[in-house]
């Protein structure tokens, strides 16, 4: 199932904008590009992502801007500062030299002023903050996918119910006219031998309980019925859908099979047809 989520946060002059890509996938496959201010924080981020994504072909994007007044941090080595102050005065008096300003003197003296980057000192809640929006986001749009995907596959389960419905009402017919067509090779080879009426019988029995579908559209509706109780789940049912509709496979395979008749094995074939439509969707369910 695809999805997208952005979120972009501001904190301190800093800001961070988080964008997330998913594809389905049996596993989640994360995709991690971020700035290497922040790869001290690679393993909670990917940790986060898991915990709420769970599964899929993520792509996540980290970027981050600070404003340039914010970008370095002045920081001053008091001690140094003291030490060439003193120094510069004690001088000045052994010289009876009367300086001025020795204060700005001893702070642009080398390695009193530096800078420190401060991108070091960004929290991890300001990350996690940014990236729980982001997946949030992300997964808003699969589960909006997912309603509109929703009623397709609901769609496609009552087209195969509807066929279903019509192998029920050509069932009945299709028992008597197997009968009669036997009946009648049976009465062109009365004419030329004898046959024993007994035996014949228990013959015609045992094929008609071969070609007998009773089990196998009561056990698909069951299926159909049951494919659309897993759905109104909260949890991912992706996996499970994928095994029901192995099963609805199976059972449509076993009436095409048995059915040896022209118009159910068309509403078979219908039915084939709409379950490829289910197999194909199921494909894009998480």
């Amino acid at each position: 199932m695809t999805g997208f989520g952005q979120a972009v946060c501001e904190q301190n002059g800093m800001t961070l904008k988080v964008e997330i890509k998913s594809l389905n996938s049996k596993f989640l496959d994360l995709s991690l590009k971020m700035p290497k201010e922040l790869s001290d924080k690679e393993t909670e981020i990917r940790n986060t992502v898991q915990r709420l994504l769970q599964r899929g072909k993520v792509n996540a994007l980290i970027e981050l801007t600070q404003d340039q007044q914010v970008q370095k941090a002045v920081e001053i080595n008091e001690e140094l500062l003291k030490i060439y102050y003193s120094k510069y005065k004690r001088i000045a008096a052994e010289l009876n030299d009367q300086p001025h300003d020795l204060f700005r003197l001893a702070l642009h003296s080398p390695d009193v002023i530096g800078q420190q980057d401060s991108s070091a000192e960004i929290e991890w809640a300001f990350i996690e903050e940014t990236v729980t929006k982001a997946c949030l986001a992300c997964l808003d749009f699969r589960d909006k996918e997912g309603a509109s995907l929703a009623v397709k596959l609901v769609g496609y389960i009552d087209a195969i119910g509807s066929r279903l419905s019509k192998v029920q009402q050509l069932d009945g017919q299709r028992i008597e006219n197997i009968k009669a067509r036997i009946n009648k090779n049976l009465d062109d080879i009365r004419a030329r031998v004898q046959v024993d009426e007994n035996r014949f019988e228990q013959e015609l029995i045992y094929y008609i309980e071969k070609l007998d579908i009773t089990e196998e559209k009561v056990r698909l509706q069951r299926h159909l019925d049951y494919f659309k109780e897993v759905m109104k789940m909260e949890e991912s049912q992706g996996k499970k859908l994928g095994f029901i509709s192995q099963e609805i496979g199976r059972e449509i395979n076993t009436l095409g099979s048995k059915a040896n008749d022209a118009d159910i094995q068309q509403l078979v074939v219908e039915m084939k047809d709409e379950l490829e439509k289910i197999k194909e969707q199921l494909l894009n369910i998480l």
